[in-house]
């Protein structure tokens, strides 16, 4: 029976703590400029500049992936799909920027 406590007081507290995460960086993200959903990769270039690093397409469809200082963009052909942050905040320590 306390094995059972034991195990439900955990995962209640691993999901509250992912949540919280979730929401700080919602609404950090709501202050940080990033490629819009659907925008083309001429827009982004136009908008953002040339990113630090273009990595292949891989996969079908393809899945392209642009690194900028603060925020990476994922396409898939040549629309993004995603733009995601590097760090909400400049003390946060994961996710790690992928190398």
């Amino acid at each position: 029976m306390k094995t059972i406590l034991l195990i439900a007081f955990l995962s209640l507290s691993f999901h509250v703590f992912g949540d919280v995460l979730l929401i700080e960086r919602i609404e950090a993200k709501q202050g940080v400029s990033v490629p819009a959903k659907s925008a083309t990769m001429v827009q982004v270039r136009s908008h953002f500049g040339d990113p630090m690093h273009e990595y292949p397409a891989v996969g079908n469809p393809p899945i392209t992936r642009w690194e900028y200082e603060n925020f990476l963009v994922y396409f898939e052909h040549e629309h993004v799909i995603t733009s995601v942050l590097k760090k909400s905040k400049p003390t946060e320590e994961h996710p790690k920027p992928v190398k």
